[in-house]
């Protein structure tokens, strides 16, 4: 019975409690600095850049499509047109990132 014990980290006495808690609470302290909170702040900058949008700007969508944007609805859909000169309905969401860069490099 000593052995398992020993190998459990315990004592027979049941031991410090603060020993026991302490890496549970670093373990959550760096989940929350290395994940969450700088998911967390992507999501914030996100929904700022969103917000921000506006006709004439460049975007990329989540699935890849390259368009500018040719009108802002009021129900949280934009209309994009891209290259061929077709137009899409997409939800503000939809959009990832600014692709002026990406686009004039292409051009």
């Amino acid at each position: 019975m000593n052995n398992l014990v020993i190998l459990m980290g315990g004592s027979a006495a049941g031991g410090n409690p603060i020993t026991q808690i302490v890496p549970l609470v670093l373990i959550v302290v760096v989940f929350y600095f290395f994940m969450i909170r700088p998911q967390m702040k992507k999501q914030k900058e996100t929904k700022k850049y969103i917000e921000s949008l506006k006709v004439n700007d460049k975007i990329l969508t989540i699935g890849g499509i390259y368009g500018t944007i040719s009108k802002m609805n009021d129900d949280g859909t934009i209309i994009i047109a891209v290259e061929d000169g077709s137009k899409m309905k997409i939800s503000k969401n939809a959009v990832s990132q600014d692709a002026t860069s990406t686009l004039n490099q292409t051009a």
